[in-house]
């Protein structure tokens, strides 16, 4: 189980100012070693007094069970660490596309990314992921080099990766003299100095350059120098005039090209011998932008906000947690002014007062006590009533609301069930909790289905969730494949009546309806002359009502009763036998839409008519109608984006195509080739395990819904032999 928090005393932390503060994200495929390079840089800091290790599950990062069981990290962890009077708040994220969530939630906060590369295996699939959101966000980032000090490390076959996968923008700030286990000093070629690391005892020699790397570092540092001038035209005018810049003149044009993407520096690290963290950390501090550098926030009534001090306090949620012994833990940025300890702010997502009565900073399950935050820093509080991921508080009466953060669309789906049925209830609280610490799972009772259905990033992604609640909360429950919400509609017109008629001693039942039935085909109106039965039948249209349905389409009900045969009170109750029947169509039980009503003639008796009579005989005779009308089964198509290397197109394609995908088109996009298709959701079950299996984990996709289209026949004859088995058996 995890080990319980801890709070330390608000004497420790120091108030830093906008422009001391980093926030930064560390990015990278799992196993790249994101987590031991955030242990590091805590170490440096002085945050923990001794560096832990994924082997001997005691890292600051990874600290759950589930983590320490599969050794990497699953879920986002806030950190913070202190460095040349900075602070620096680090998101230490999962390598796993199953875990992006958290991904995305850190970039709504952080103002540059760590890109970690194992030196081992070069650019990986994460890399390209992470890359390709980093891109989508328009989020800076440079690239650490990690595990040299591996054997099988390769420095010139990682570069290689990297600049095959990002261009002319990979820039090298530093170099290994060594690779392997000997790795233990680097060339830095912005302060042209030779780092030397004395084994473990965090002693760091600054030596001058050997005379046999001279020429190599020189070649690098004038490349260095180039890259940084083209980033602004006073530095190219400089660098014309002189022929190089300096160092501080170097960092402005890194700065610059950093901050715009235009630049992705290289630096040399081994995290798990601490070689290279303090130096990354200096080139953090030196040259990425503090919140205050950044462009200004803006609201959804696009109002600027500036990471000022002095301006009014707003806070924004980008990440809830949930504690078996605290509750929920908001984590929130601050975008303006000062955040102190007790401190009432307005929820402008709801309209609701929340006291901020304990601030703290946190290193994982630690947690840091302090008096205020100021704006750009980030920190978390606890039991707060109404609030959740994405809200926005704020003071002085401001009404700011930023943008919710958006979150990837679900790539699988699940129906899922307590083993015991008593637990429902329970089942259903703990989905919720879970929504709210990762909103990527995305849980809905569908009542159409009869199902409760989970979404989520991957299979594994929702594997995790039955683990936790089984583990964690002693739930025991069940995944099983979900219905598909298929529609109902019909091709052609149709007639049909019916009457109900019932005596049972005194007040009778009786009602006669007889109905047209045709299908709602865009651009079509209306009309009133049909051929029933080889007779022309002109209808008198004299009433319309037009019901949009919840789950899309519509129905439309005409009164078209001449001479008085049904008294107009009798007509919503016909209306209301049709709905009952449109909610559980007459092929396989699923919604019916697009479909228009004329009851036409009919009959009642003076007495023994009534409501129910005729919401029977309507509800009758449209499922009479319905089955006569060439009626065909629709199923939701989805949009499928797939992002696939290009040596497993064929793979890639071929399999959606055995899934009646149709392929809308190929394109390329940095190595990788995209795929359009549009697919049945039935076809796309389990999907996202079918394409790691092919691509060895390589390719990516997403799916949006975007229409209902027909079943083709023999898919519909299979659904209503399905169907037809399940009413017998019930």
């Amino acid at each position: 189980m995890p080990r319980r928090p801890t709070t330390k005393n608000v004497s420790i932390m120091r108030t830093y100012q906008t422009n001391e503060i980093k926030n930064v994200v560390l990015l990278g495929n799992s196993g790249s070693g994101k987590t031991t390079i955030a242990e590091g840089m805590l170490f440096e800091g002085k945050v923990i007094d001794r560096r832990g290790s994924i082997d001997a599950q005691n890292t600051v990062s990874d600290y759950t069970e589930v983590e320490h069981i599969y050794k990497r990290s699953i879920f986002s962890t806030v950190l913070y660490t202190e460095y040349l009077d900075r602070k620096l708040n680090i998101v230490d994220t999962a390598g796993s596309d199953d875990f992006s969530g958290g991904v995305f939630s850190a970039f709504r906060i952080a103002d540059t990314g760590i890109m970690v590369i194992n030196a081992v295996n070069g650019v990986e699939v994460g890399t390209q992921i992470f890359g390709r959101y980093a891109e989508e966000y328009d989020k800076p980032f440079f690239l650490a080099v990690n595990q040299l000090d591996h054997e099988k490390a390769s420095w010139e076959n990682t570069i290689e990766s990297l600049q095959k996968t990002f261009g002319k923008k990979v820039v090298l700030i530093q170099y290994p003299i060594t690779t392997g286990p000997g790795f233990d000093s680097f060339i830095d070629v912005l302060t042209m100095k030779l780092y030397k690391h004395d084994g473990d005892s965090g002693v760091v020699h600054e030596l001058p350059i050997p005379a046999e790397e001279e020429e190599r570092a020189n070649e690098l540092h004038n490349a260095l120098v180039e890259a940084s001038a083209e980033n602004d035209d006073a530095l190219m005018e400089m660098f014309f005039e002189k022929g190089t810049l300096s160092e501080e003149d170097i960092r402005v044009g890194l700065r610059k090209g950093i901050a715009h993407r235009d630049v992705f520096p290289v630096l040399c690290l081994s995290a798990k011998k601490d070689i290279g963290i303090r130096r990354m950390m200096e080139f953090l501090i030196n040259n990425t932008p503090s919140p205050n550098q950044k462009p200004k926030p803006t609201t959804t009534d696009g109002t600027e906000v500036a990471f000022d001090a002095a301006g009014a306090p707003c806070i924004f949620v980008f990440k809830t947690q949930i504690e078996q012994h605290l509750g929920e833990i908001c984590y929130f940025k601050v975008i303006s002014g000062k955040i102190t300890e007790g401190i009432e702010l307005t929820n402008n997502n709801n309209g609701t007062k929340e006291k901020l009565s304990q601030l703290y900073v946190t290193a994982g399950k630690n947690r840091t006590k302090v008096a205020e935050l100021l704006a750009g820093d980030v920190g978390c509080t606890v039991k707060l009533k109404n609030t959740k991921t994405s809200h926005t508080l704020a003071g002085n009466g401001k009404n700011w609301v930023f943008a919710p953060i958006t979150f990837p669309e679900p790539k699988f789906r699940t129906a899922v069930k307590p083993k015991n049925q008593a637990d429902e209830e329970k089942l259903g609280e703990l989905l919720n909790k879970a929504h709210q610490e990762d909103p990527t799972i995305l849980v809905e009772y569908s009542k159409e289905l009869k199902q409760i259905i989970v979404s989520g990033q991957g299979e594994h992604h929702l594997n995790i969730l039955k683990w936790q609640l089984a583990n964690n909360n002693k739930l025991e429950i069940e995944f099983y494949p979900p219905k598909i919400p298929y529609r109902e509609t019909i091709t052609k017109v149709a007639n049909a009546s019916y009457r109900h008629k019932k005596q049972s001693g005194g007040a009778g039942q009786f009602g006669e309806v007889h109905i047209i039935i045709e299908p709602i085909v865009e651009g079509v109106e209306a009309r009133s002359k049909f051929k029933i039965e080889g007779k022309e039948l002109n209808l008198n249209l004299k009433g319309k009502e037009v019901q949009p349905l919840p789950w899309g389409g519509s129905l439309e009900f005409y009164n078209c009763i001449v001479g008085g045969s049904i008294d107009a009170r009798f007509l919503p109750a016909i209306l209301k036998g049709v709905m009952e029947k449109m909610e559980e169509g007459p092929l396989t039980g699923s919604y019916a839409r697009d479909i228009r009503v004329y009851v036409y003639d009919g009959k009642m008796h003076p007495v023994d008519s009534n409501e129910l009579s005729f919401k029977l005989a309507g509800r009758n005779a449209f499922k009479e109608a319905f089955k006569n009308a060439g009626p065909k089964i629709m199923e939701p198509i989805y949009d499928v984006t797939v992002l696939v290397p290009a040596d497993k197109m064929g793979d890639v394609m071929s399999d959606l195509q055995n899934r009646r995908a149709i392929i809308e088109g190929m394109s390329s996009a940095k190595g990788f080739e995209k795929l359009s298709a549009k697919v049945p959701l039935s076809e796309m079950h389990k999907y996202s395990t079918t394409l790691s299996s092919l691509t060895s984990g390589r390719a990516t996709y997403n799916m949006k819904f975007s229409n209902y289209e027909q079943v083709p026949a023999d898919v519909q004859e299979k659904l209503l032999k399905a169907y037809e088995a399940i009413a017998v058996e019930e």
